[in-house]
């Protein structure tokens, strides 16, 4: 049904924002990035636009959110491994992010997550394959 995803959230200060993604590997698209936003690259077709706030009003009809008093979305990026999971918290914390939560075992996911420097909350999550797949 749908081809690609591009989850818009404001920020604060973008060179900020764009170097903690930076540090946690995270790649920018050149061709949608200028200094009112940047294209974050989450995987083939699923991208993160960090706008900023100024420029990210002009899309919202309603004021913008204060991300670190309310929470706006809970952004869940699926894992390929626990290790990658506990690998991304503990550089989003080492880059300046926060956690809320310990991590989360489920039996058949595993998550854990921050805050990121603007509030907004980013949960990591590696599920479990089915047995015979």
């Amino acid at each position: 049904m749908h081809k690609q995803i591009f989850i818009n959230l404001p920020v604060k200060d973008l060179p900020k924002s764009k170097d903690f993604f930076k540090s946690l590997g995270y790649d920018f698209n050149p061709k949608f990035t200028n200094d009112q936003g940047a294209c974050m690259i989450l995987g083939e077709n699923l991208h993160a636009m960090l706008l900023v706030e100024e420029f990210f009003q002009g899309f919202a009809k309603q004021p913008v959110c204060d991300a670190t008093k309310q929470t706006e979305v809970l952004v869940c990026v699926s894992c390929d491994s626990r290790a990658q999971v506990d690998q991304l918290v503990a550089g989003g914390l080492a880059a300046g992010a926060r956690t809320t939560e310990e991590p989360q075992d489920y039996g058949f996911m595993y998550s854990h997550g921050f805050r990121d420097l603007d509030g907004h909350a980013w949960e990591f999550a590696y599920m479990v394959p089915a047995a015979g797949e």
